[in-house]
């Protein structure tokens, strides 16, 4: 008999009247049980109709049908910005940037496999006894550990050897967030101890001169006077120093002297000072330090080593006793995943017949669980590698592992950019398993640029045609063909390979104007190498995720020269560094600006400073008195009273989402009402700020210093931003540029810029726009270095350092250098064989 209602169920998600941020009265059909992908370019409107539209509702009904009771302790997200929509599942999303995870957290923990593994070493394990006798694995244990109604005998067996009773370890014995915590490290698997030569960095200076790097903190002013009369030679090079003196430098007691210090004024009076030793001014000063930056500075002189106990594991020593197939807990937290899945197999080959069925409803578990972290190329992570060492495309990739191992249907899932971080390589190994997502009953929504994951969509929206107000509409949508042959259509030509993704005139003497080059002898994966980089060029760094990439740049060549400009320690591991007489490092990253409203584009880029002082000049502000102060919404001279001068209310209405309201007051303006009044050229501040760059470069053609930075805000593709719009609410891209703004127009001569996979959010539109801004630091005789996996960016590079083969062990290496048609013809090059076919595509070989 045939399901009566299955004709009923509907085929789409209607969302009618979208209107959040700048989407246009937003009406569309959405397929489900589909892959949908959104595209469009940067700050079109994508993730305003996936993120703040439909996960958005689709989270906040489902938590409508929760009790009041558990609302009450859930962060709820507050009502859309949309009239309505109809048949949404509930819904859950992946967002481009997870939580950075703390330092407790390991590959282990967030992918859930320690979990099984504790299991194992509990059930399965060969254990020993007091007395040193290895017991064989035995289904007796098992039985012990789940002994109903007996608390003392659970877990108590007798060794067949010497017959004592003893204990054996359970599941919860094997946490090193609990139990199993290692005593020293407390389960961190770190300590951090203060380096001598963090302290002491150049031992050829004398005190006098300033050798000991710690007595330069706030009130160690008279730490050299009090040396001296402690019997310390203070005009000799640190080095020849006799042992007695080093002595007290570095372990002396804290005594007490009397020193006579001179006054400008000429008089002088006694002081009875208390001498710190370099290390114990460090420790002191860490003890009352209390402010973010002062942490910071004092963090610079400490080391962190591997637990000297558990030898960086984390685990209690004490665990070790119990094996699988002959390795402790910590041996096995330290293989690969890759490595783990073949480990798996041999223990059921290990376990005796009694133990095979127990044995392999956890081994298949593990498996299962570490088959979608394979298939996502995360195969090179050990288990035991820390959660905040891995970067936004791995974490998001354990995300999403962990979310198709569940294996529900019915489910919408809505990711946001999940080709983050993803070598094309590992683009395969993700749509296989977005479509394992659908091929389960479950409807997906992905927002992405990369356009093997869009051709590989069943269904396409394009949001757009441009930015901020002039997007917000859907441009055309339909299956991958209809959208090939749609003119209007932003995404076509890169789809087709008829668009031209080459923005940068490729350089003829590469190493014309120098080099910078570093050497690496022992790092993480890294063994012997050596790379260099051509100076005031577009350099680039490709390769598999894991393969080493940031140990390169951001671990080696970043300290070395910072060795080299600041005088700061040089890393052990690095054992040449040509800084090509680079002066000044700059990193780029696209972390959020600002953490809350009050941070806006006109703020951090200072516009605004130089308008408020016009407002200051005005003929009405001087006749009331008002500074260039009261024209600031941070100052209570010029906030509204009601709202703080962030334009917004919030309101606690209990197991509801809070509420977030324009204030009644200011109607969202910010200021006060008798700053209002004051208007310079017609307009007032709030009119001000509400203007976007384009709008308000004509306004102010008269200031030369504001109207210059607009100009290079409209230079760097961001003149649809609003001076008011809130900084942390920009795009990863969007970030990037911005942070830029101060650099550009000026002589860049003997400056570095760093980009951290500057293409995160970014439409291949807006790569274009990315690499014309490389170009004006370039121009302006600057050096760039990119960490990339993007093929158009990749295409544009003057020269490229491609590491690998792959990730983890199997990585490290240079595989090839040069331009990217000699990466593209280098048969050992894995980012080689996609490039090659991505150029091949837009006819550039």
């Amino acid at each position: 008999m045939g399901i009566r209602h299955k004709n009923y169920i509907p085929d789409n998600i209607e969302v009618r009247g979208a209107n959040a941020n700048n989407l246009k009265n937003l009406d569309i059909d959405i397929p489900l049980n589909s892959f949908v992908a959104i595209t469009g370019v940067s700050g079109s409107g994508k993730s305003s109709l996936a993120m703040d539209t439909i996960y958005s509702e689709g989270a906040r009904k489902y938590l409508n049908a929760l009790s009041t009771y558990t609302r009450r302790r859930i962060t709820q997200v507050g009502r859309s910005d949309v009239r309505e929509i109809k048949n949404l599942p509930s819904t859950i999303a992946l967002r481009q940037r997870p939580t950075v995870p703390g330092v407790r957290s390991t590959v282990g923990t967030m992918t859930e496999s320690l979990n099984i593994l504790r299991l194992m070493f509990s059930r399965l394990a060969s254990v020993e006894c007091p007395n040193g006798h290895r017991l064989d694995p035995t289904l007796k244990i098992s039985e012990m550990m789940d002994l109903p109604g007996n608390d003392d005998e659970m877990g108590m067996i007798t060794c067949p050897t010497c017959g004592v009773k003893f204990m054996v370890f359970g599941a919860e014995d094997f946490a090193f967030n609990s139990t199993g915590a290692c005593p020293e490290c407390e389960g961190t698997g770190v300590t951090r101890v203060l380096d001598q030569a963090k302290i002491i960095p150049d031992e050829t200076l004398s005190i006098k001169d300033g050798a000991i790097r710690s007595w330069r903190l706030p009130g160690r002013s008279l730490q050299q006077s009090l040396a001296e009369k402690l019997g310390v030679r203070i005009d000799v090079p640190f080095k020849d120093l006799n042992d007695k003196e080093k002595d007290i430098i570095l372990h002396g007691k804290g005594v007490k002297r009397e020193l006579i210090v001179p006054t400008s004024s000429g008089k002088a009076f006694k002081l009875n000072s208390l001498y710190e030793n370099a290390f114990a001014a460090v420790e002191h000063s860490l003890k009352t330090a209390k402010n973010e930056n002062t942490l910071k500075r004092l963090s610079r002189f400490y080391d962190i080593k591997p637990c000297p106990v558990c030898h960086g594991s984390r685990f209690d020593p004490k665990l070790f006793t119990n094996q699988l197939v002959g390795k402790n807990i910590a041996e096995v937290s330290s293989l690969t995943i890759s490595e783990l899945q073949k480990f798996a197999q041999q223990i059921l080959d290990w376990l005796p017949d009694e133990m095979q069925s127990l044995g392999k409803n956890l081994v298949n578990e593990l498996l299962d669980l570490l088959s979608p972290i394979d298939d996502l190329g995360l195969n090179y992570l050990s288990l035991n590698r820390a959660g905040n060492s891995l970067s936004t495309g791995e974490l998001q990739r354990i995300q999403l592992a962990r979310t198709i191992r569940n294996q529900m249907t019915g489910v919408l899932y809505v990711l946001d950019e999940p080709s983050v971080g993803l070598h094309a390589a590992n683009v395969n190994g993700l749509i296989k398993i977005l479509k394992e997502l659908v091929r389960l009953g479950n409807s997906l929504i992905v927002v992405d640029h990369d356009t093997s994951i869009i051709a590989a969509a069943d269904y396409v929206i394009e949001i757009g045609p441009d930015s901020g107000a002039d997007g917000g509409r859907v441009i055309t949508e339909g299956t991958v063909d209809e959208i090939k042959k749609n003119t209007n259509s932003v995404i076509e030509p890169y789809l087709t390979g008829t668009g031209n993704i080459i923005s940068h005139k490729p350089s003829k003497d590469i190493f014309e104007k120098g080099e910078i080059s570093v050497g690496i002898s022992d790092r993480f994966n890294i063994h012997n190498m050596h790379a260099k980089f051509a100076k005031e060029r577009l350099n680039l760094v490709s390769g598999m995720s894991g393969s080493g990439k940031t140990t390169l740049i951001f671990d080696s060549l970043i300290p070395a020269l910072k060795h080299e400009i600041d005088g700061d320690p040089m890393p052990s591991y690095v054992n040449e560094i040509d800084s090509g007489n680079i002066k000044n490092v700059v990193t780029v990253d696209s972390v959020p600006i600002g953490k809350n409203v009050r941070s806006t584009v006109g703020t951090y880029t200072k516009v605004f400073d130089e308008i408020r002082k016009l407002f200051a000049k005005t003929d009405a502000a001087k006749a009331k008195h008002f500074t260039a102060s009261h024209f600031s919404y941070n100052n209570k001279e010029g906030a509204c009273p009601n709202c703080g001068g962030t334009g917004v209310i919030t309101l606690d209405i209990q197991y509801l989402p809070d509420m977030v309201e324009t204030c009644p007051v200011c109607n969202g303006d910010r200021f006060k009402k008798d700053i209002l009044e004051i208007k310079w050229n017609g307009k007032n501040l709030a009119e001000i700020l509400d203007m976007s760059v384009k709008e308000a470069i004509p306004f102010f053609k008269d200031d030369t210093r504001i109207h210059n930075i607009l100009e290079v805000l409209d230079n760097i593709g961001l003149s649809y931003l609003k001076l008011g719009e809130s900084t942390p609410t920009l795009s990863g891209g969007e970030a990037q540029r911005l942070k830029l703004v101060t650099y550009m127009k000026r002589n860049q001569k003997n400056q570095l810029f760093i980009f951290d996979e500057p293409s995160v959010g970014l439409h291949p539109k807006d790569v274009s726009v990315l690499i014309d801004v490389m170009d004006q630091l370039i121009e302006n005789h600057a050096t760039v270095i990119v960490i990339e996996h993007d093929l158009d960016l990749i295409s544009n590079a003057d020269y490229i350092n491609d590491l690998g083969p792959e990730g983890g062990i199997n990585g490290g290496k240079i595989i090839a250098t040069g331009t990217p048609k000699d990466i593209c013809y280098n048969k050992e090059s894995v980012t080689g064989k996609y490039l090659n076919q991505h150029l091949n595509l837009f006819g550039l070989l």
